[in-house]
């Protein structure tokens, strides 16, 4: 929210959409890097996990309704009890001199994307295709800077020009309402369908297959015992015979 984490960051110029708002605003992040500031922090957890939770315990509270509703009770009695009065009093609030649309755009997020050779860019899942005019023509290769606004609305720009343009969705498929919508493409659809089912599948190929293994066949029967096979006993026999002999 702060500070980016990723260093490497393309966009943003080093500074988050939150940072990015408050640079316009001319209002300075005081971040909390003292041990007295981090200690306030803490203190107000733990006002929040603890002694909120009990009260809310003790007044049978269960619901979101019924706990937003004893808020105000809550802040009343902590702030009677814990709270400090300030060594100055003064209101230091400047007002805000902007008009709401500069406001709107400010208080959005804001990304910069390229432009492809077709005028094409991606946001969100979607394929963005900027309409061809004399300004977008020369965009090819260049950055555009997308507004998003929180009431989903999405506007293109280019040095503060809103630029025409059309959305398509990369997730978006061919539903049997669509089809039936356009008759001539039912009927091809359709066709293409029974020819389809009318061609033989093609037999499935295992990897041995493939790569042009054969297996090599057995012999009928079980392996031979070769201590009973009678050529063999003949010819132990016959050298033994010679060896005694020889002896």
């Amino acid at each position: 929210m702060f500070r980016v984490a990723k260093k490497d960051a393309k966009g943003g110029q080093g500074m988050t959409q939150f940072g990015r708002a408050l640079s316009e605003l001319n209002l300075e992040i005081l971040c909390a890097n003292s041990s007295q500031a981090k200690g306030r922090v803490e203190r107000m957890n733990r006002t929040l996990q603890d002694r909120l939770i009990k009260d809310l315990r003790l007044e049978g509270i269960c619901g979101m309704d019924d706990g937003n509703a004893f808020l105000p009770r809550f802040m009343e009695r902590y702030n009677r009890q814990f709270a400090v009065p300030p060594a100055r009093s003064d209101d230091l609030h400047r007002s805000l001199n902007l008009a709401p649309d500069r406001l709107r755009d400010v208080l959005c997020k804001r990304e910069q994307r390229y432009v492809g050779a077709q005028l094409t860019f991606s946001f969100e899942r979607h394929r963005i295709m900027l309409e061809e005019t004399e300004v977008t023509r020369g965009l090819v290769g260049r950055y555009v800077e997308t507004y998003a606004y929180a009431d989903g609305r999405l506007d293109v720009r280019w040095k503060g020009h809103s630029l025409p343009y059309q959305v398509f969705d990369k997730n978006q498929r061919v539903t049997h309402a669509a089809i039936t919508e356009n008759k001539r493409l039912g009927d091809v659809l359709a066709y293409i369908k029974e020819r389809q089912e009318q061609q033989t599948k093609p037999a499935v190929k295992t990897n041995s297959k493939k790569n042009g293994y054969v297996r090599r066949a057995r012999g009928p029967g079980r392996r031979k015992d070769f201590m009973n096979d009678p050529a063999v006993i003949a010819r132990r026999r016959q050298a033994l015979s010679d060896h005694d002999a020889a002896e």
